[in-house]
């Protein structure tokens, strides 16, 4: 299953490749504020992220980069996978790089359309997530979408400094 173009209202959902790479991608994930709370931590360079994007690129995978349709500025990146075909579910993800994109609505627009392609046109059953315990606006937003809590993950790994845990959240379809 590979990425489609999708549109909604303010945004272009293009599948991430090598056209990707550019230096604001770069800094988003040498950032500390951007990525505190993500499994990839700092410390990419300009060829990690070349090798990365390649590799998405030869994969099937359901990875789109997330254009405004304003300016078709990059501002981050979002994803399903892995697609579970047994339980016919996918694992979300998404990432807002661009600070000055923050607060604006783009993560909650994004997070919608996607979902809304795996249910409407891919016929996914559910949606799951894991986000570390400490992540308030990001636990907020996808109760706001219809998320539940399922499960509490103890001592997941360390963020921000500290040991977190994560909580698994599913999105079933047709509810």
């Amino acid at each position: 299953m590979k990425a489609v173009k999708l549109e909604s209202e303010r945004l272009v959902f293009l599948p991430l490749s090598l056209k990707h790479l550019s230096q604001e991608y770069l800094d988003w994930l040498n950032d500390f504020e951007v990525n505190r709370y993500l499994e990839s931590r700092q410390g990419y360079n300009k060829k990690l992220l070349e090798n990365f994007l390649k590799e998405q690129e030869r994969k099937d995978i359901l990875f789109w980069a997330i254009h405004t349709k304003e300016k078709n500025k990059h501002i981050g990146n979002i994803k399903i996978d892995p697609i579970n075909l047994e339980s016919n579910s996918g694992e979300y993800g998404i990432l807002i790089g661009d600070k000055s994109s923050w607060g604006k609505g783009y993560a909650k627009e994004a997070t919608s359309k996607i979902i809304q392609y795996c249910f409407d046109t891919l016929k996914l059953s559910k949606i799951t997530l894991g986000v570390v315990s400490e992540n308030n606006r990001a636990i907020k937003l996808y109760e706001n979408l219809g998320f539940k809590r399922e499960r509490i993950v103890k001592k997941f790994g360390v963020y921000d400094g500290k040991e977190c845990d994560s909580i698994r959240m599913i999105k079933n379809n047709y509810e």
